[in-house]
């Protein structure tokens, strides 16, 4: 169940960002540091894309989830890609999309630059 929502969650992600004219190059990289859900490319940015997804806020919002050891993770495993790739980019960034499915209509969260 847990798998099928955070699959899900990503499912919207990608819709969002390709809504707002992101070019999605590569989902789910993985490395010895860890996981990127996303990896997309805007006006010339390479991004870098948690997704994260609730059900309840028992245990708080999405963006609540997300703390620095795995922020670090993250950074960690996107200069990974970089160097596996040979990619020299000047500009890249680190963002987090929240899906919030309490209500009927998921809502989605989308912050540039969260970390």
């Amino acid at each position: 169940m847990k798998r099928e929502i955070g699959r899900r969650a990503e499912e919207l992600a990608v819709e969002h960002l390709i809504g707002q004219r992101y070019v999605i190059i590569e989902r789910n990289f993985r490395c010895r540091w860890g996981e990127i859900d996303i990896i997309c490319r805007k006006d010339g940015v390479l991004v870098f894309v948690e997704v994260r997804s609730k059900r309840s806020e028992r245990f708080g919002s999405p963006e609540e989830s997300i703390n620095y050891n795995k922020m670090s993770k993250i950074r960690k495993t996107a200069f990974e890609y970089l160097n596996e790739r040979n990619l020299r980019i000047k500009e890249i960034r680190f963002d987090f999309i929240g899906i919030d499915f309490q209500s009927r209509q998921p809502i989605i969260k989308h912050i540039e630059g969260a970390f």
